[in-house]
Order: structure tokens, then sequence, then C-alpha cells
């Protein structure tokens, strides 16, 4: 996955580039390893297509 927007609450995404880099970095990594696919997939529970895996 990937960052597209990112929306700075009160100089949160400023704070954490100068004073904390390292949590940043991490934080991109994890975001970035997130397989996205994955996460799309959804089991139904409707009555009629009960158990059907759709994206």
């Amino acid at each position: 996955m990937k960052i597209i927007e990112i929306y700075s609450h009160l100089n949160g995404l400023e704070y954490l580039q100068v004073h904390l880099p390292e949590l940043w970095k991490e934080i991109n990594d994890v975001v970035l390893d997130i397989d996205a696919e994955i996460c799309k997939r959804k089991i139904s529970k409707e009555k009629t297509k009960q158990g059907r895996i759709t994206l």
C-alpha cells in the first residue's frame, strides 16, 4: 500500500519528521508493507451468497 494523501493535524507530521524521524520512517515502512489486495476481500453473509468471497 502507498500513502497518497496526508492530513497533518496541528502540524503532527512536521513534528514527527523533525523530532522523531525514526518513528516516521517506521510508520512509512509498515504502511508500505501492507498488501492492500488481502484487505479488499470480503466473505459474504448475505442469505443468497453465504460464504462467497468477493473483492
